[in-house]
């Protein structure tokens, strides 16, 4: 099955865990090794477009709309780090792909470290972009930041929220965003009000919950982040009042076998503001 909604590229669809979940999926350019793109919170594969735009003159770029989002299934599912994680180790078993690195941004960067602890044989690197997962939180610091998001979200609709939510990801805004944030907008409006909703605050939850800071030393795969300078969303600045940079520095020490690039100019949602960088530090990590 395929369709093409607003997407630059055909969608596909594959069933994964049992014939639970259709995965909506972007399957571009051929190579040895295949980049899985992995989105962030309320956000779809048309995020990565910019990247697979280059990357699929190199490698085979499959971007996903995580369940929940975009045009794959909606439900009452988990919406948990690990219910992610083992959707797309789904996806790849389901697609016999071999040679896989996988890239997160945000949330998924977070899902991405999550399938590298449960399934590290699957992949052969980690690219994360602007990832979560990478703070602690006490009991009050979750409670705090889990009402201040709901906060408001009730005192806006939805479509308010996620339009703030993408342009304070940006440091300078693109002349193109726009138009990316309304297909966001126009895709959010194809699904429920209440399941919208419900999804996002089991996202929310489930990052404050299922933390990988403390495992981060049992990740041996070769592993890049990225970081815009410039992130106004990681850290949380109200709760740790620390740079990017000094964060990222600190935390990507903790893995084995990692480096950081860090792009002035740059805010957080980076793959898109800053893609041509980000493309280059990809490709020479993958090289």
């Amino acid at each position: 099955m395929t369709t093409t909604f607003s997407y630059p590229y055909p969608v596909h669809h594959t069933s994964v865990l049992y014939n639970a979940l259709d995965i909506a999926y972007m399957d571009e350019g051929q190579g040895t090794d295949t980049i899985i793109f992995v989105h962030g919170l309320g956000h779809s594969a048309l995020g990565w477009v910019k990247n697979i735009d280059y990357l699929k003159q190199h490698y085979r770029c499959i971007a996903i709309d995580l369940p929940g989002n975009g045009l794959s299934s909606k439900g009452e599912y988990p919406y948990s780090m690990f219910f992610f994680a083992e959707a797309v180790a789904a996806l790849i078993s389901e697609l016999k792909l071999t040679n896989v690195y996988l890239a997160g941004h945000s949330m998924g960067g977070q899902i991405a470290m999550t399938l590298a602890l449960h399934h590290p044989g699957l992949i052969k690197g980690l690219i994360l972009c602007a990832p979560a997962g990478f703070e602690t939180f006490s009991e009050w610091e979750k409670s705090l930041y889990r009402n201040t998001m709901y906060f408001v979200d009730m005192v806006s609709n939805e479509e308010t929220s996620l339009r703030k939510a993408v342009q304070n990801s940006f440091y300078i805004m693109p002349d193109n965003a726009p138009a990316f944030i309304q297909q966001l907008v126009d895709l959010m409006h194809l699904q429920d009000r209440s399941h919208y909703r419900y999804m996002i605050e089991r996202c929310i939850s489930a990052m404050l919950e299922e933390p990988v800071y403390d495992r981060l030393t049992e990740i041996k795969l070769p592993v890049l982040t990225l970081f815009g300078e410039r992130d106004n969303l990681i850290p949380n600045r109200f709760i740790h009042p620390v740079s990017t940079r000094k964060l990222a520095t600190e935390v990507v020490a903790k893995f084995e076998n990692a480096r950081l690039e860090v792009i002035a100019q740059c805010g957080h949602f980076l793959q898109w503001e800053k893609a041509a960088q980000v493309n280059s530090f990809i490709r020479d990590f993958i090289n």
